[in-house]
């Protein structure tokens, strides 16, 4: 695993040959560090710190290993990385997108247990009555409000004041 700092604290990732295999936000587990990195996982370092600095990033070009995750769910993380900076959607829409329109619930068992949060972006997924729910990220709502603030999403273009 790669530790790194953010403007949020220490995040991690894992890897493989073939992409990012984990996004570890603040509240990591012990684990010794890796080697050297490959230069997609420095710039996928490179890419979530900015985000995390306050520039609106769009994280499409981190490449993810994707071969641990169940079908669906990666189906779900697929169509979520669609859904750009500053846009939002709600369960019910990734549900359609993934060609499962009752499949709303199953879509939140996806975001909640996304082992790519930021990179798959779940903070963009609002309740169908808009409310922000579900976010298992360090700082729960309150970090997923900021991400929207960021990336300025409709409704949410000023910072709160108590955040």
């Amino acid at each position: 695993m790669l530790r790194f700092e953010t403007a949020i604290g220490e995040c991690g990732l894992r890897w493989s040959e073939a992409g990012i295999t984990r996004v570890y936000l603040p509240r990591m587990p012990s684990e010794a560090p890796a080697g050297e990195p490959p230069a997609f996982v420095r710039e996928a370092v490179k890419a979530i710190a900015a985000l995390f600095d306050g520039e609106p990033r769009d994280l499409r070009e981190v490449v993810l290993d994707c071969s641990a995750v169940p079908e669906f769910h990666a189906r779900v993380y697929a169509a979520l990385r669609e859904v750009g900076p500053g846009e939002l959607c709600t369960y019910g829409d990734l549900a359609r997108a993934v060609d499962a329109p009752n499949g709303a619930q199953a879509v939140g068992r996806a975001m909640g247990s996304n082992p790519f949060p930021i990179v798959v972006p779940c903070h963009r997924v609002l309740s169908s009555t808009g409310a922000l729910h579900g976010f298992s990220a360090p700082g729960g709502i309150v970090t997923k409000r900021r991400m929207l603030e960021i990336e300025r999403a409709p409704g949410f273009t000023q910072q709160s004041l108590f955040a």
